[in-house]
């Protein structure tokens, strides 16, 4: 059996102590996974991987979005984005945004976990059509989604 080559550094490489708690969003690390929940007295406090993420200013995935149609639609388009942010979070602790900025003329934003960057943008083709593009560095461990309409 080998050992799988891990490049992200906010990977597990081992399991952590059980119960352990993150003290900034109050995740608690149960069962094998990070879920929602109340920690057991005498937890280990350790910053859980999507809060060690955005504190380092690390993301795992970014959206770009737009074009004309995104520009007259954009707050209709961010509230479906936070929806799903959401409605990811609310069961998966490690699927945030980490943060929604203006850069030249449209809007990037940064997420915790590739699986949410993409599910994301599956969402915003499915509803608003558009072009959807992926593609992920290997260097940074980063999927970059680009949206545009």
């Amino acid at each position: 059996m080998y050992e799988e080559h891990v490049t992200d550094p906010y990977r597990a490489r081992g399991k952590w102590r059980e119960p352990t708690a993150c003290p900034e969003c109050g995740a608690v690390y149960h069962r094998g996974r990070w879920q929602w929940g109340e920690a057991a007295s005498g937890a280990e406090q350790h910053l859980c991987p999507a809060c060690q993420r955005t504190h380092d200013r690390v993301p795992a995935g970014q959206l770009s979005l737009s074009g004309e149609f995104f520009s007259g639609h954009r707050e209709e388009i961010l509230h479906l984005i936070r929806n799903e942010e959401s409605k990811a979070r609310s069961e998966h602790p490690l699927e945030r945004i980490m943060s929604i900025d203006e850069r030249e003329g449209r809007v990037v934003i940064t997420f915790t976990d590739t699986h949410l960057v993409h599910g994301i943008g599956e969402a915003l083709h499915h509803a608003y059509q558009g072009e959807l593009s992926s593609q992920y560095t290997n260097e940074d461990n980063l999927l970059r989604v680009s949206w545009t309409r």
